[in-house]
């Protein structure tokens, strides 16, 4: 079995940095088969968009940021292709222009193992690898809005991250017996137990006297953050407000120029968010899954107050109809919940149990053990 050059098995991940969650997750679960398996594998990440897309997709971890920005087109074109039919078609119309470069991808990186955490990739690599292939996993990283390109048939296994999504994925006619609920496969260091929030804001130079508010916008610093940023502040509560501004280099310079009321914190893209996750009390953030399920496993109640309309709007109704949570998308709604929450520790109390109850820190190792297991690690 074992054709490429690599004496010990190898496993290809594909994923694309549309979105800050398919990196996360691949690198979560090489992380977990590390601490599971040693050095007993090799492994490598292919950007497929990137690498191999052919013009003008090549161009798609560039453009999406972009696109996202016209949330009601986005959102009518998810909905459009989202389908068993519809991914069909777009599958069949898109494989002239993609086959020459899925096969190049296949040839190019050998794998006793191929793990897809993205759904466009899926589809087009089962279909280049033809029956002679190695075993084929897919990771669904989205929570609940799953698209119909994430589940093809002929995937040995498709891990999803609830039971919502599982339910999606037989409606679109896959084998119940290839599919396992899991959780979202994140960093080991989200999953370690909370620590002492004092300790921490004395090591990150944060007050230990007021409510710290952790505000997130995502990798690219998406979604109006400094707007939800300053009406927090502005709404005369006495906390204390961390804002990650990510790789958004002008809102980071735009909100460090500004007078607070509040101790304000203002980083831009940090290594720290497990740490700043544990110290915090609240966080206020776009709704994307990988920080969802950090938040959980850190115990935080979460105020939703962005989405990607399509895939994201399931992530909201998760956290919503779990009560880990609540959706807020305009300003003044954010500071209502804070202020709730702040006067009332018992609801608070109770959101922070919900947390804890749908947190699955053990997603990454169990997704290892099964990968592991059928290589024979």
């Amino acid at each position: 079995m074992n054709n490429n050059h690599h004496p010990k098995p190898h496993i290809v991940f594909y994923f694309s940095d549309t979105g800050g969650g398919h990196r996360s997750a691949a690198e979560a679960i090489i992380e977990a088969l590390q601490n599971e398996y040693g050095d007993s594998f090799t492994c490598e990440m292919v950007d497929f968009f990137k690498q191999y897309a052919p013009p003008p997709f090549r161009k798609m971890p560039e453009i999406y940021p972009e696109l996202v920005k016209a949330p009601a087109l986005w959102q009518a074109s998810f909905v459009a292709t989202d389908g068993r039919p519809q991914a069909r078609v777009i599958t069949a119309s898109l494989w002239p222009v993609a086959r020459t470069a899925a096969r190049k991808l296949v040839r190019d990186h050998p794998a006793d193992l191929i793990v897809s955490v993205h759904a466009i990739a899926t589809t087009f690599a089962l279909r280049a690898l033809g029956r002679e292939r190695p075993p084929f996993y897919t990771v669904v990283t989205d929570m609940v809005t799953t698209h119909a390109l994430w589940f093809d048939a002929r995937a040995d296994h498709i891990f999803v991250p609830t039971e919502t999504a599982r339910q999606r994925a037989i409606a679109y006619r896959m084998p119940a017996e290839k599919l396992e609920v899991v959780g979202m496969p994140i960093a080991d260091r989200y999953c370690a137990p909370a620590g002492n929030k004092r300790t921490l804001r004395k090591k990150l130079g944060w007050p230990l006297d007021k409510p710290i508010v952790l505000m997130v916008g995502g990798g690219d610093g998406m979604g109006p953050l400094g707007r939800t940023a300053r009406a927090v502040d502005d709404s005369g509560l006495n906390v204390g407000l961390v804002i990650v501004c990510g790789r958004n280099e002008k809102l980071k310079a735009n909100l460090e120029k500004q007078a607070w009321e509040n101790p304000a914190f203002i980083y831009g893209f940090t290594r720290e968010m497990p740490d700043f996750m544990r110290a915090a009390d609240f966080i206020v953030t776009k709704a994307g899954p990988g920080t969802i399920a950090e938040a959980l496993n850190a115990d935080l109640p979460v105020i939703l107050y962005s989405k990607i309309p399509g895939q994201e709007d399931g992530n909201v109704i998760f956290v919503e109809a779990e009560g880990a949570g609540v959706w807020a998308p305009k300003p003044q709604q954010v500071v209502r919940t804070l202020t709730r929450w702040i006067t009332n520790p018992q609801e608070r109390e109770k959101v922070i149990v919900n947390a804890r109850r749908v947190a699955r820190p053990d997603a990454s190792r169990r997704i290892a053990r099964v990968l592991g297991e059928r290589l024979g690690l």
